[in-house]
C-alpha cells in the first residue's frame, strides 16, 4: 500500500525514512542504548532530579514554606532484632515459593534494581493483566483494509524503529496500541500511516527517555498529515483506549523466559527475530504475547539445538509444550513463506552483524519441530 507522498526531499537510497543514525551495538548486551542528545535547548532551563534516593529519605529534611516546625516526637529506635523477621522474610519470598531448582532470581538477591522479591509475582500479574487486552480478527470491521495493508504499516514502524534508535520495546507497544486501535475505530486506509506514527509517538512517551517530538514524525510521513491531526489522532486514540496503553507485549515475557534457560545473547536475539517478524502476522495478533513469546523462544532453542521446553520454563510461564503447538505451527508457516518484497525492514535489521546475522540462519526442520511437539 503506498503511502501518501509529500514534497519532501526523497530519503536516502535504501531506506523508505531519513537516516537519523547509523546502527548501533545496542545489541551486543541488554544494557542503555546509545540515544539522541538529552541536553535541553538553547535557552531552556537545566532538568532537575524528579526523585530522590529513597533509601536516604530518612536523612533528609524538606522545608515547607508557611508551615511551622512542629515540635518532633521522640523516635525510639528499634532493635535490630525486632526488623530482623520483616528482612528475613522478605529475603525468603523466593525460597519460600519457588522451589529451588526453578529460583532463576537467586543470583540477584542483593541488586534491589531487579526486584528479586517480585520478579515471578510482576509477571504473573502482567499474564493475568492479558485477559483484558485480548483481541479477535478486526479486519472484518474495518472495510477499507486488509491484512497487507496492516503488513505494510508494521514494516515501516521496525523501519522508524531503527533509524529514530527507539527501543525495542516501542516498538512493540506501538504495534499493540495501533492493533487495539483498529479493533474498536473503522478508518479509512488513507489514515493508516497516521494512526501508526501517533501509536509510536505513545509508545515513545510510554517508554523512552528522550522521545522524538511531533515534528520528527511529522517529518517521516513526509508531511503528508498536519500538526493538528496527529495531535487530534493522538487524543482519539487515548479516548479509545480509555487512556490505558500500559499492555503487555510478548517482548518483555521474551527477555524473561530466556533468562529461565540462560539463553545466550545470539539465541535470544535468535528468538527476538521470529517474534518480530511475528508482529506482520494477522494470524497471530488474537495470540496472548507470553504464549506469542515461549513459541518463539522455543523455535529459536530447537533451531540452535539446545532442546524443548524444559520444567523451568513450564513453571515460569504456565505453558505446556502441548500449549504452544497451535501457536509454533503458524509460526512456522510464516516464517517458511518465501520473502516478500515489500516486508524487508525485520529481516534487513536482523542480517546485520549487529544481530548476529539471525536472519540468514536456516529454519528448524519441520520434522523435527513435530518430533519436538509431540507428547511423549
Amino acid at each position: 500500500m503506498p503511502f501518501p507522498v509529500g514534497k519532501k526531499p526523497a530519503a536516502p537510497a535504501g531506506s523508505r525514512i531519513p537516516k537519523l543514525g547509523s546502527i548501533t551495538d545496542e545489541n551486543q548486551d541488554e544494557g542503555p542504548q546509545v540515544k539522541r542528545s538529552s541536553s535541553p535547548p538553547k535557552g531552556a532551563p537545566k532538568k532537575r532530579t524528579a526523585f530522590i534516593d529513597i533509601t536516604n529519605a530518612h536523612k533528609l529534611h524538606i522545608s515547607i514554606p508557611g508551615r511551622k516546625k512542629q515540635p518532633g516526637k521522640k523516635v525510639v529506635k528499634k532493635s535490630s532484632s525486632s526488623s530482623s523477621p520483616v528482612s528475613t522474610n522478605n529475603q525468603n519470598n523466593l525460597t519460600k515459593f519457588i522451589p529451588a531448582e526453578f529460583d532463576i532470581d537467586c543470583e540477584n538477591s542483593e541488586d534491589c534494581y531487579m526486584c528479586p522479591e517480585y520478579a515471578k509475582d510482576i509477571f504473573d500479574y502482567l499474564r493475568h493483566r492479558e485477559e483484558k487486552f485480548m483481541l479477535s480478527d478486526y479486519m472484518q470491521t474495518q472495510p477499507s483494509l486488509n491484512p497487507e495493508m496492516r503488513s505494510i504499516l508494521v514494516d515501516w514502524l521496525v523501519e522508524v524503529q531503527e533509524n529514530f534508535e527507539l527501543y525495542h520495546e516501542t516498538l512493540y507497544l506501538a504495534v499493540t496500541i495501533t492493533d487495539h486501535f483498529l479493533s474498536k475505530c473503522p478508518i479509512h486506509k488513507e489514515t493508516l500511516q497516521l494512526v501508526g506514527s501517533t501509536a509510536m509517538l505513545l509508545a515513545s512517551k510510554f517508554e523512552e527517555r528522550s522521545p522524538p517530538c511531533v515534528d520528527d514524525f511529522l517529518y517521516i510521513c513526509d508531511d503528508a498529515y498536519k500538526r493538528e491531526e496527529l495531535i487530534a489522532m493522538e487524543a482519539n486514540i487515548l479516548q479509545t483506549l480509555s487512556f490505558d496503553i500500559s499492555i503487555p507485549i510478548p517482548y518483555r515475557f521474551l527477555r524473561r523466559y530466556a533468562k529461565c534457560v540462560s539463553a545466550n545473547m545470539d539465541t535470544l536475539t535468535l528468538a527476538r527475530y521470529y517474534c518480530e517478524m511475528s508482529l506482520m502476522e494477522m494470524e497471530l495478533v488474537t495470540q496472548r504475547g507470553s504464549l506469542l513469546a515461549s513459541s518463539c523462544l522455543f523455535m529459536a532453542l530447537l533451531s540452535k539445538q539446545l532442546g524443548g521446553w524444559s520444567p523451568v520454563l513450564q513453571f515460569h510461564s504456565g505453558y505446556r509444550t502441548s500449549d504452544l503447538a497451535p501457536v509454533v505451527r503458524k509460526l512456522f508457516v510464516a516464517l517458511s513463506a518465501p520473502p516478500d518484497d515489500k516486508l524487508k525492514a525485520v529481516r534487513s535489521k536482523y542480517s546485520h552483524k549487529v544481530f548476529f546475522e539471525v536472519a540468514n540462519l536456516p529454519l528448524v526442520n519441520e520434522d523435527q519441530l513435530e518430533e519436538a511437539l509431540s507428547p511423549p
